[in-house]
């Protein structure tokens, strides 16, 4: 028999994160409630990659979540499953007057052709998910009594009726009193901002944005033939990169070409612009880069962001946790950003399931900060490096030694034993 816990949590956000955790605190019969901003569950952007460490991360808390992902995610093809990206390079500026690649005139490669492969380091299921389907597949394991809509929080107080509470104050005056408040809220979390001041609390530019867009993948196969289209490709070039991968059970061909600049002063993080700005940005580049950009249906920049570092994921007084983006917003160069959120649900769901009492919270939020800041900020640094990587600005254009920092790079990530983590904060906890 189950009893429900003497306590219970509030949720901010309704995004991948949010509903992750709601499922992951329903199965461990704590009583939860969803505060999203908008009217209905919702997600923006296309493409999102789980890597193995993420997948290992849902089994943890349901395998209902997993059987969602399977339903919902696309690999590339069989003889590929291993490979995380095939590495080129795009830009014609790396290239001698023949046409072929500095460094590789012995292999006699162009741009455009493949340079080295990074593969996964086990087997594990692994793959790219269309973000609004994936949210699809987690909000049809959330009882219809657990969101509330409408709901954009604005401030957190402590209740005055001696509980130590948290009341949350909502912009349609409305207000809603939990034991405990997990900010899921994303970049912009207001919960962070909230905890930890405007400082710490508001998310940085990266020095970089990227052009995301999507081409039928029946279009990219013509342009590009089935290998490169079907499969992960990752191009590298003076200060831009650019990836492609497929979503949507191979319908979709998503893109995200990625540039740079020094500062970004529109209020606005996505902005619409013009194919000339696209193609500008990418004249240097080679046939098939340019190919890809000339053919992105959709024409926006996204400003990249990440969060400077957080000295604490939790607060007391009234009760306040961090996860996901809210607590380490990165920027996607490593593609592990969604995939530390998933691991965060893993650790901090279970932990609250071990709970007993309203003292318990503090214990549980202690072991998992402890626990889960040092590997998801040590992922914001190495995301933001990988980036200047792929773009010549970490090894410059040594091609040899971008292969070898590549190859020893996503190890800690994807290898992590989720279970022995999990093992550590329970020690945590008890102790």
């Amino acid at each position: 028999m189950t009893t429900t816990k003497p306590f219970n949590i509030a949720i901010v956000g309704g995004g991948v994160s949010g509903a992750t955790l709601a499922i992951g605190l329903l199965r461990q019969n704590v009583p939860v409630t969803i505060y999203e901003s908008a009217p209905k569950f919702k997600e923006i952007g296309a493409g999102l990659a789980f890597a193995p460490n993420s997948v290992r991360a849902m089994e943890l808390i349901s395998p209902d979540i997993v059987e969602g992902f399977k339903r919902c995610v696309t690999t590339g093809w069989e003889s590929k499953l291993q490979n995380w990206f095939t590495v080129r390079v795009g830009d014609s500026r790396k290239t001698g007057l023949d046409g072929v690649i500095r460094g590789k005139e012995k292999e006699g490669l162009k741009v455009g052709d493949p340079v080295f492969e990074i593969k996964y380091t086990n087997d594990h299921l692994a793959g790219g998910v269309h973000r609004a389907h994936f949210l699809d597949e987690l909000v049809k394991l959330i009882p219809d009594t657990i969101p509330k809509f409408g709901k954009r929080l604005v401030d957190i107080t402590e209740a005055t009726d001696g509980s130590q509470d948290a009341v949350l104050h909502f912009a349609d005056g409305t207000t809603a009193q939990h034991t405990a408040v997990i900010g899921c809220d994303g970049i912009k979390s207001k919960t962070r901002e909230i905890l930890l001041g405007p400082e710490t609390g508001k998310a940085v530019f990266s020095g970089k944005y990227a052009y995301r867009g999507l081409i039928p993948m029946e279009k990219a196969v013509k342009m590009l033939g089935e290998e490169i289209a079907q499969n992960y490709q990752l191009y590298l070039g003076y200060h831009g990169h650019l990836l492609t991968l497929p979503i949507e059970k191979g319908k979709t061909m998503n893109v995200v070409a990625f540039s740079s600049c020094d500062t970004w002063t529109d209020p606005h993080w996505v902005v619409t612009t013009s194919k000339e700005k696209m193609l500008s940005d990418f004249a240097n580049w080679g046939p098939t880069v340019t190919s890809i950009v000339d053919a992105m249906e959709k024409r926006d920049i996204w400003a990249l962001f990440n969060h400077p570092p957080a000295p604490i994921y939790y607060g007391t007084n009234p009760l306040i946790c961090l996860l996901g983006d809210a607590a380490h917003a990165t920027t996607p160069h490593q593609g592990s950003g969604a995939g530390m959120c998933i691991e965060d649900c893993a650790i901090l769901s279970r932990l609250l399931g071990a709970a007993e009492n309203v003292e318990d919270l503090t214990k549980a939020f202690h072991a998992y900060d402890e626990v889960r800041r040092p590997r998801t900020q040590k992922l914001v640094t190495t995301s933001k490096e990988a980036g200047m990587l792929y773009e010549f600005e970490l090894e410059g254009d040594d091609l040899e030694a971008i292969q070898r920092n590549f190859e020893g790079r996503m190890s800690w990530i994807w290898d992590i034993d989720l279970q022995k983590e999990l093992d550590r904060a329970f020690s945590i906890f008890r102790g």
